[in-house]
């Protein structure tokens, strides 16, 4: 379970990246962190990497490491906004390599819920988002994914 320095730093992080593509800030939803918490600590107890059944949309990080490991709430939010460096503004869209950083900044996206696993050699962190983003319809990554400085 992540600690409150954990969690402020994910929400700021989220929020900072957010701001600079013209989406308001996330809010935290107990609820939601629940529900990350409950897959993190899955993911965790059977070592398999994979998505939960859940409505909301969902980012998923891990890390592991032979000695101790330590996580930020920095690290998984600038992993998924480094994909920025692959999508194509002039093109939107989804694309399998891009669609953490998508949803980091849906404009859309108005609640967060977080979970973090570890056993100190491997850690899982799950963001869930409400609404959700990533809706591949006509003119949604458009109007939901802005390049920098644009509102």
């Amino acid at each position: 379970m992540a600690d409150a320095g954990f969690l402020q730093e994910f929400l700021d992080t989220h929020n900072t990246y957010r701001k600079k593509h013209g989406a308001l800030p996330l809010k935290y939803n107990n609820e939601m962190n629940a529900a990350a918490q409950k897959w993190a600590d899955h993911l965790l107890s059977t070592g398999v990497f994979g998505h939960s059944s859940t409505a909301d949309g969902e980012n998923i990080f891990n890390m592991s490491s032979s000695g101790g490991l330590t996580l930020t709430g920095k690290e998984a939010v600038d992993c998924w906004f480094n994909e920025i460096k692959d999508y194509n503004f002039s093109c939107p869209g989804f694309a399998g390599n891009t669609g953490h950083f998508t949803q980091v900044v849906w404009k859309g996206s108005t609640e967060l819920g977080v979970g973090v696993a570890t056993d100190g050699k491997k850690a899982f962190v799950v963001a869930q988002y409400r609404p959700p983003g990533n809706m591949n319809m006509p003119g949604y990554f458009a109007d939901n994914v802005l390049a920098a400085g644009n509102t």
